[in-house]
């Protein structure tokens, strides 16, 4: 099956007005071309930076609308690197090369993450930033999950040793609907993708580094599950697995619509993968099947009501 080829802080966030089932997709654009770069990643910021720039106008060039970059594309993934690699949002170079290339692409640009160091605090966090097609800062999220785990024998990871989660939920606006962010581990929380759903959006999307023990159990499980429980359009983005760094990514970049099948997928090496959204097959799948208008919320609470 792998042979197949998509808060924390909301800088600019509009009101959030309740789901409505009927008419939510009424003034949305009907489709787009959705591009998830699955980078390429060293130890060398700059190199990563030019290269991330250059692939995000090959995917404009490509008729990319809405183009995702993978967690950690800036750095190598690990608890030893965020430190080093973590960057003042307002002033890092990473910030300034994806508002150069979303401005430059004319695309909606969800940098996958990068480590952020907040100066107030001192605290590091595994952040996305989204920028529009003017190059403007429009959302930034901070992973909420963080990646604590311990498999024996298979792996042990502390996110927590280095980083601090964020403390709330990301949505944004584009020209063809809202869109709900999550980085990696945060895919396994499936409160996250249903609020994202209930406020209207028309797709998550999830920037993550599963590892080989993981990736094969889960990743493409986690993204179908999310999709078709939320009748909507599920992408992931990973970095390209590189065997002599000290993490392992699974790679395998995938676009699931929202019926679970998948429009795209990769395997391990760098590659773009490309996918057309038709926001209008949300509304088809929710009249046929309607769960939205069907749940039983006098047998098990709204998680949206105090919302």
């Amino acid at each position: 099956m792998f042979s197949r080829q998509l808060l924390s802080t909301v800088l600019i966030k509009p009101p959030i007005h309740s789901f409505q089932h009927k008419n939510f997709l009424s003034t949305m654009s009907n489709s787009f071309k959705l591009a998830c770069i699955q980078l390429s990643v060293t130890a060398d910021k700059t190199v990563n930076l030019l290269k991330t720039k250059s692939k995000i106008l090959e995917a404009s060039r490509n008729g990319a609308k809405v183009i995702v970059l993978p967690e950690c594309f800036n750095s190598p993934y690990g608890t030893q690197y965020f430190a080093e690699y973590a960057e003042n949002i307002s002033q890092g170079e990473s910030a300034k090369t994806l508002s150069e290339a979303a401005k430059e692409a004319k695309a909606f640009v969800v940098g996958g993450s990068i480590p952020e160091r907040e100066d107030s605090s001192g605290k590091l966090f595994n952040t996305c930033l989204v920028y529009d097609t003017e190059g403007n800062l429009i959302a930034k999220h901070r992973k909420v999950h963080l990646f604590d785990i311990n498999i024996p024998g298979k792996i042990k990871f502390q996110e927590s040793e280095t980083l601090s989660p964020g403390n709330s939920l990301t949505q944004f606006e584009t020209d063809y609907g809202k869109i709900g962010i999550g980085i990696c581990y945060d895919m396994r929380f499936p409160e996250m993708a249903m609020i994202a759903s209930r406020k209207g959006c028309i797709a998550m999307i999830y920037p993550g580094a599963f590892n080989l023990t993981t990736g094969p159990l889960h990743w493409e499980l986690l993204q179908r599950a999310r999709a078709v429980d939320n009748q909507f359009f599920v992408a992931t983005c990973s970095p390209a697995r590189d065997m002599s760094a000290a993490y392992h990514a699974w790679g395998h970049s995938t676009i699931v619509d929202p019926s679970g099948q998948i429009l795209a997928t990769t395997e391990h090496e760098e590659a773009i993968i490309y996918a057309n959204i038709d926001v209008e097959q949300i509304k088809v799948i929710r009249q046929s099947i309607p769960v939205p208008s069907q749940r039983r919320f006098d047998l098990y609470p709204n998680i949206t009501a105090n919302e």
